[in-house]
C-alpha cells in the first residue's frame, strides 16, 4: 500500500517529505512500506528517517537516527512525544510521534537535520555511523 493512502496524515508525510529534501545529497524512497530518506553519494545512502506506520497503529510518527545516549535522553525528558521504536530501537533511533497536538515542525527539522548529520559521511567519503 502506498504510504499516503494509509490512516495516517498525508499532510504531516508531505511536510518531512519536504523538510528532508531541503538537506544535502538525501534520496527519498519506499522502504518496507513507509517513505524512508536516505543520505550519501553513491550506490549505498544510510538511512537516517522513516515515517511509522508500519503496523498501522493510525499513529503519525516519524522515526530518526540519534547518537548514543540521545534516545534514553529524549524519551525521558518526554515519553509522551518520544518512543524507542522496534527494529531500529536498538541502534539508539528515536521515534517522535506527530499526532498528539500540534506539530513543532521546528523541532522535526532540528531532529531530521540531526539525524542527517550524524549519519551523513564526513566530507563525502566514508559513512561514520552505524544507523
Amino acid at each position: 500500500m502506498d504510504p499516503t493512502e494509509r490512516p495516517s496524515d498525508p499532510e504531516v508525510w508531505a511536510r518531512l517529505s519536504e523538510i528532508c529534501a531541503e538537506l544535502e545529497y538525501v534520496t527519498a524512497k519506499t522502504s518496507h512500506g513507509e517513505l524512508a530518506w536516505s543520505v550519501g553519494p553513491g550506490s549505498k545512502p544510510k538511512q537516517f528517517a522513516t515515517t511509522w506506520d508500519h503496523h498501522h497503529d493510525e499513529r503519525n510518527a516519524v522515526l530518526f537516527a540519534a547518537p548514543p545516549g540521545a534516545q534514553d535522553t529524549m524519551i525521558a525528558a518526554s515519553p509522551g512525544l518520544y518512543f524507542r521504536p522496534p527494529y531500529v530501537g536498538g541502534r539508539g533511533w528515536v521515534g517522535m510521534y506527530l499526532d498528539d497536538g500540534p506539530i513543532d515542525w521546528d523541532l522535526v527539522a532540528l531532529h531530521l537535520a540531526d539525524a542527517h548529520a550524524y549519519i551523513a559521511p564526513p566530507n563525502g567519503s566514508t559513512h561514520r555511523s552505524r544507523g
